[in-house]
């Protein structure tokens, strides 16, 4: 099933609740939290507050993607905050396996990213583990950026590890998706789609998230 996670770092956070609701009414069905703290990337972004004040809005699934450091200690402040999900780099953390199942522990669905640098192969000993593996499909940081090409192949890639070992992980796919690039990332395998500035940075949320969503409705339709 083809999910779309607006990001809500493209949003008007002047008239979150709102945005969130348009989004919503588009047929959005998960929520997308960029938690950046200034050191793991160039930019710094939200906590826990405001993941408590947003959990107030919605009743959809609160996916909080951590690009941060020392992210197990901060797992039971978003947790308690309301995250359902919570996502953490692979390239962030020492021990990953550790920082999963703590994810877990915490009643949340834990998810694993990958930068676009970085091979799916370092994620083998997990892949047992996470619920969703996230894709970046630009260099995490800031919003807006254009889709990197070479990251398709890592989307197959997993499709394809999940096969052969009968693994059970959603793929997710975060950067430059809009509608010039969701069919091949659909095409590829993405099941989960964080958008950001195609359904929140022009014209309504709610007619870009429905746009967004037929293109990757019709795009899985493709797949071989």
């Amino acid at each position: 099933m083809i999910e779309l996670a607006p990001s809500i770092l493209s949003a008007d956070f002047a008239h979150l609740a709102d945005a969130v609701e348009r989004a919503t009414a588009g047929g959005a069905s998960v929520i997308h939290v960029d938690i950046m703290d200034g050191h793991f990337v160039p930019n710094l972004t939200i906590g826990p507050l405001v993941v408590k004040s947003l959990r107030r809005t919605t009743r959809l699934p609160l996916d909080c993607h951590l690009m941060i450091e020392n992210a197990d200690q901060y797992i039971p402040d978003f947790a308690d905050a309301g995250a359902d999900w919570i996502s953490v780099h692979q390239e962030a953390c020492q021990h990953l396996n550790r920082v999963l199942n703590h994810i877990k522990d915490h009643g949340c669905r834990a998810g694993v990213v990958i930068n676009p640098a970085t091979p799916v192969e370092t994620l083998s000993e997990v892949l047992d583990l996470v619920d969703y593996v996230l894709v970046m499909s630009v260099n995490p940081g800031f919003g807006g950026q254009k889709f990197i090409p070479g990251v398709l192949h890592k989307i197959t890639r997993l499709t394809e590890m999940r096969a052969a070992h009968g693994y059970r992980y959603r793929i997710e796919v975060d950067g430059g998706v809009a509608m010039e690039t969701v069919g091949e990332v659909v095409r590829a395998g993405a099941e989960i789609l964080v958008a950001g500035s195609a359904v929140f940075g022009k014209g309504d949320a709610k007619t870009n998230a429905q746009a967004l969503l037929e293109a990757a409705r019709s795009a899985s339709m493709q797949r071989v």
